[in-house]
């Protein structure tokens, strides 16, 4: 561990008397290697090598001649390696504004603090300092190529993976989510951002669906025979849905393998969707026709969500986990979260809320009627052969945990 005295920390800020202040508080808390600066300029003079840099900045965002999202910009001009707290009397949303800023530029950030700086809220998040080689070296995601993806398709190495949906009323596993994984033969489990993108750029995109749907279908069918009546959801890429052959594809093997359309989801991520009318208007509107159900995905973080909901008959509704997790703590993600969910309920659609990552997120959903959860609160994604014994342990949990009523209830 390393001693707080060893720790050099740089404080930034224009009014003498938070300098002051901060300065005694890090004192007490035993930081003695602290350098105080009132403007921008000064303190990149103390940026100095990375050998002499600090290995902490308390920044103030609001000042004159140069602001602190000014600062954080040239920190990335030289290649500053340390970590950031944002200390200022702006308001919450500005702060977590430029908290994502400083995440963007891929700078550790512990934290915001709010002006007047309490003792024990600024120890709190000076505990949460490590130096940088005490989580190594950053490690750069490998990239593959179009004949590297080929391969992995012809030689069968993508598999399913299936993360459940939970019905938030009552908690039963009502459903699951197909993800897809690379078991490459030397680098172990790639996850889907790795490789995704070479198969649309390199035209692999149908392939692969077509691989990981008929891999879905076929385990729908497998729990249906099993006794697990499970609502099978497959992402969907824009590209699938250029061309009929999607469409005529998706009917004839559902019918094929015995599943009815109705057990099967197919996910469109809202982000791509939309780019081209004609063709994945008609074949969604097909799919539909045909009884299979469509969720709009990642619902929000695109740029006409409502143009879609308008022209588009989707069933369900999937709440992006940046609207969800922390959204019973945070008045922004709670507005987002709570005009997603009423959206949804006026166009008469199930919602799904992503991101569900503790009990305070389950409660949230619970307390506003939310109807389905997905994410790690309930499960991670989890092989085939895992889900018949994690519904067993789950509905364990649901039995003693989930729906006892607190004291005085």
């Amino acid at each position: 561990m390393v001693e707080r005295s060893a720790v050099r920390i740089l404080v930034l800020d224009d009014e003498s008397f938070m300098l002051k202040l901060l300065s005694h508080i890090l004192s007490n808390l035993g930081f003695t290697s602290v350098t105080l600066c009132d403007s921008g300029r000064a303190a990149l003079d103390r940026i100095g090598d990375k050998d002499s840099q600090p290995n902490l900045i308390l920044l103030d965002l609001n000042m004159p001649e140069m602001d602190g999202i000014e600062f954080v910009r040239h920190l990335v001009g030289r290649h500053y390696t340390g970590s950031l707290i944002l200390v200022s009397g702006e308001d919450e949303r500005i702060l977590q504004t430029a908290e994502k800023l400083v995440q963007a530029h891929k700078i550790p950030i512990l934290g915001h603090l709010h002006k007047p700086v309490k003792p024990e809220t600024l120890s709190a998040l000076l505990e949460k300092w490590t130096p940088p080689s005490a989580s190594g070296p950053r490690i750069t995601k490998k990239v593959y190529g179009e004949a590297e993806l080929r391969a992995a398709i012809d030689n069968r190495e993508l598999i399913n993976y299936y993360q459940p949906k939970v019905a938030v009323a009552s908690g039963e596993v009502v459903g699951v989510e197909t993800l897809v994984r690379w078991r490459h033969p030397v680098d172990g489990i790639v996850f889907p951002d790795q490789f995704i993108g070479v198969a649309e750029a390199f035209g692999l995109i149908d392939d692969l669906t077509q691989v990981v749907f008929t891999e879905a279908v076929t385990q729908a069918k497998a729990w249906r025979q099993a006794g697990l009546a499970l609502r099978v959801a497959v992402n969907v890429s824009m590209d699938n849905l250029a061309s009929l052959s999607f469409l005529n594809f998706v009917a004839e093997l559902t019918a094929k393998i015995g599943v009815a359309p109705q057990d099967m989801v197919l996910e469109v991520t809202e982000s791509r969707l939309m780019l081209d009318t004609r063709a994945p208007l008609e074949i969604l509107t097909r799919l539909r026709l045909k009884r299979f159900r469509l969720s709009i995905d990642d619902f929000g973080t695109g740029h006409s969500s409502l143009a879609q909901l308008r022209d588009i008959p989707f069933d369900e509704l999937k709440i992006d986990q940046g609207f969800v997790h922390r959204a019973w703590a945070d008045e922004t993600l709670r507005a987002m979260y709570d005009a997603s969910l009423s959206l949804a309920r006026q166009l008469g659609m199930e919602v799904v809320a992503e991101g569900v990552e503790d009990r305070n997120d389950w409660d949230l959903l619970y307390r506003t009627g939310c109807d389905l959860a997905q994410g790690t609160f309930m499960s991670r994604p989890m092989l085939a052969a895992d889900l018949p014994a994690w519904i067993e342990s789950w509905r364990e949990r649901v039995r003693n945990e989930l729906f006892v009523p607190a004291a005085g209830e």
